[in-house]
């Protein structure tokens, strides 16, 4: 005696699960790669074996200019540079509500150490953290 059965197997499946992942992925893609490149300045760092593991909210850089030694400062790697005597109001409004305010510092290799120092002493003077930012050896 055979039995037949009434419901037969389709071989198709559903591709909305695969989709979800894969619109997922590239969210996660995305908002990752955004945080990458924090500086988009071209700048060649001074290079050091240590690196610093805290993360910094707010970067400075600095751009010497050889040919006329002049240099010029850049808030978050905007490309419009910022007068020095308006960098310390700048930071303040940027790290006003951070619990724990820091910073870093871009100089280019040929920037005197007397700039960066100047950056520094705006961090002193404000109680934020200051991390100089390196290339790795």
């Amino acid at each position: 005696m055979a039995i037949k059965r009434n419901t037969k197997v389709e071989p198709s499946f559903s591709m909305s699960s695969m989709t979800d992942i894969v619109f997922l992925l590239l969210i996660f893609f995305l908002v990752t790669s955004t945080l990458i490149n924090p500086n988009a300045l071209k700048l060649l760092l001074p290079k050091s074996t240590g690196q610093v593991s805290a993360k910094a909210t707010v970067s400075v850089s600095i751009k010497h200019y050889t040919d006329t030694d002049t240099f010029s400062y850049h808030i978050n790697g905007d490309r419009n540079p910022v007068r020095f005597d308006e960098i310390e109001g700048q930071l303040n409004t940027l790290l006003v509500s951070e619990p724990d305010p820091t910073f870093s510092i871009y100089a280019d290799e040929t920037v005197p150490i007397k700039e960066v120092v100047q950056i520094m002493n705006i961090a002193k003077r404000n109680h934020y953290k200051v991390i100089m930012a390196t290339s790795p050896e």
